[in-house]
């Protein structure tokens, strides 16, 4: 992609600018009173967002990630689609589909009214993507950074039979400690336990993290908080058009097996992704869309962010 053509085109003074990123990848370079993050146009992928106010970066970004083509970049908001996963197929084809390892387009940028940065990234299919899943499909992905990190992952189908999907926005958030960590708003809430043979179990108390944890969690509320005691700091998320929620942490062992993390990264992150997995199967029909949402808001007092989640059980 040609940086200068994409200044030219899409370049905001003072507020967005496409630079050369790590490995000559396109990146996206968002500045307002309110915050900052930078964007990889390869993967769709937010890489970072920092609260103007905030001393530490919300999004995780492994210093060892894979910058390179057919590689997803080990970090910030990666994208899962149109499967979460293993191929539901089990054609080999890529855990997770393949929009996460793709060149998107951008379709616009602007500022809006309240000084908020939007960003829209769009993918369609070719005969590379036909010949993996073979469907047409309109995908676009619809970013706005301003006191919060707002996300739409936008499906439609423009073909002349329906299909179904899942999917997930498969967000690292940094932390200061895992071991400091908790989440609320899952109390009470049936969950698959990848780590443990799928085993189907119950959530009675607040999400801890003293082990490998890889859990769907089934009928989410719309609103749950990331505790980081390490940092001082609440991350409320907020979504739509998800019923799932994965929690992943890959604790010591695997964090060591993975060439794209450190051994010890694993204390420094948490996976909370807003998804449609296990059951939660979208079917898209013919002309119809389909949203998938995600707000992240830093709240610095937990009474403030405890009151945008239902009382725990």
């Amino acid at each position: 992609m040609n940086i200068e053509r994409l200044n030219t085109e899409f370049g905001i003074t003072d507020h967005v600018k496409f630079i050369q990123g790590t490995a000559g990848l396109p990146f996206i370079k968002v500045d307002n009173e309110r915050a900052s993050a930078v964007i990889s146009v390869y993967a769709g992928q937010v890489l970072s967002f920092q609260p103007a106010n905030e001393l530490h970066n919300l999004m995780f970004l492994s210093e060892t990630a894979y910058y390179e083509a057919g590689k997803g970049i080990k970090g910030g908001t990666p994208i899962c689609w149109p499967w979460f996963g293993p191929d539901p197929e089990r054609r080999g084809r890529s855990a997770h589909g393949f929009v996460r390892t793709r060149f998107w387009s951008v379709k616009s940028t602007r500022v809006a009214a309240d000084g908020d940065c939007r960003i829209t990234l769009g993918l369609t299919d070719t005969p590379e993507t036909r010949a993996i899943w073979p469907r047409l499909f309109d995908l676009s992905l619809e970013i706005t950074v301003g006191e919060s990190l707002h996300l739409e992952l936008v499906t439609r189908n423009p073909a002349a039979q329906p299909f179904t999907i899942t999917q997930a926005l498969h967000t690292y958030f940094k932390v200061g400690h895992i071991d400091q960590v908790t989440i609320l708003g899952l109390e009470g809430l049936e969950y698959v336990d990848k780590a443990d043979n799928g085993l189907v179990k119950q959530q009675t108390e607040r999400v801890i993290f003293d082990r490998e944890v890889d859990r769907i969690y089934r009928n989410v509320k719309e609103r749950l908080v990331i505790d980081d005691a390490a940092f001082g700091r609440r991350v409320l998320i907020t979504s739509e058009g998800s019923k799932t929620v994965v929690v992943w942490n890959p604790w010591a062992k695997i964090s060591s097996e993975m060439g794209d993390l450190e051994d010890d990264d694993y204390e420094r992150f948490v996976c909370v992704e807003t998804a449609n997995a296990d059951h939660d199967v979208v079917e898209i029909r013919t002309g119809e869309e389909h949203r998938l949402v995600a707000n992240y808001r830093v709240e610095r007092d937990l009474p403030t962010a405890l009151k945008q989640i239902k009382p725990l059980q």
